[in-house]
């Protein structure tokens, strides 16, 4: 079943002394593919400022702005109407000779190579080897995410943007960003290309529809057995209509919904309230 969902992503930050300029990313626009169809979508800031649109090298669209005013406050906001779709599941599936093989290896180097936040462990490594023992790769991609799934308490405030997959499993505990990255770890452990996917989650399967409810900025991964296919391991649950994809990349650091450098100012308040809603 499709769902036609909105999704505002507000911003704001608070500086305790004037900024003289800023400059800034964001990647609030939901991805258009085979899973999802944009309806609408604008980003906006308070001050209002001049932007461009890029597509930047792992597919996400980036909404590139900068202010030159002096500013105690920004608001940044993500509106979007979007039409999503189940994941199907992996239609066709190589077997692991065929998805170790060179020609693979070389073009999916970039989801197969070791990150800050998804690094290689040895500890781990075997874990993923046993996971995938005498099971084909999709369901391995299953097995990896149900073992984080059963390994991993959710634990917000445990773990932040910089905390890499291994420093999360040492102490068990972490949110959706942790459980994503050591999956990706167990993923290409067994040689599995896989991917970091950012986006939102509505988090009734039974919502009402036009009830608006808090919604939440969200973490899963995309595997490619053959195709790229997506599970959410935080809550061990296929891709459904539920979840809108923004962007894709190795790692959280390639795809946070705002990022940026400024001058003057000083220490800063930062509030962010996802409101999403289902309208079809």
């Amino acid at each position: 079943m499709s769902w036609r969902i909105r999704v505002v992503h507000t911003t704001g930050y608070v500086y305790d002394a004037p900024v003289t300029r800023s400059f800034n990313e964001a990647r609030l626009t939901p991805r258009a593919d085979g899973r999802q169809n944009v309806i609408l979508n604008r980003v906006e800031t308070v001050p209002s400022t001049r932007s461009y649109r890029y597509t930047d090298y792992w597919g996400t669209a980036v909404t590139a702005f900068d202010l030159h005013a002096p500013h105690t406050e920004l608001e940044v906001t993500g509106s979007s109407v979007v039409e999503t779709e189940p994941f199907p599941g992996p239609p066709e599936e190589l077997s692991w000779d065929e998805l170790r093989g060179a020609h693979l290896a070389d073009r999916f180097d970039e989801m197969l190579t070791p990150t800050a936040s998804v690094p290689r462990d040895p500890e781990l490594a075997e874990i993923a080897r046993g996971l995938g023992r005498g099971v084909p790769p999709a369901k391995a991609v299953l097995e990896a995410a149900e073992w984080v799934h059963r390994e991993m308490t959710y634990l917000a405030g445990t773990t932040s943007v910089h905390t890499s997959a291994v420093e999360a499993f040492a102490d068990r505990n972490g949110v959706c960003q942790d459980y994503a990255h050591l999956t990706l770890v167990l993923l290409r452990s067994m040689g599995i290309p896989s991917r970091y996917v950012s986006g939102y989650l509505h988090p009734n399967p039974a919502a009402a529809i036009d009830e608006t409810v808090a919604g939440q900025s969200h973490a899963w991964i995309e595997a490619w057995t053959g195709q790229w296919w997506g599970y959410d391991p935080t809550n061990n649950i296929p891709i459904s209509e539920q979840h809108v994809s923004v962007g894709v990349g190795r790692d959280y650091a390639d795809v946070p919904p705002l990022k940026g450098i400024f001058s003057g100012g000083g220490s800063t308040d930062l509030e962010v309230v996802v409101e999403i809603t289902r309208l079809a």
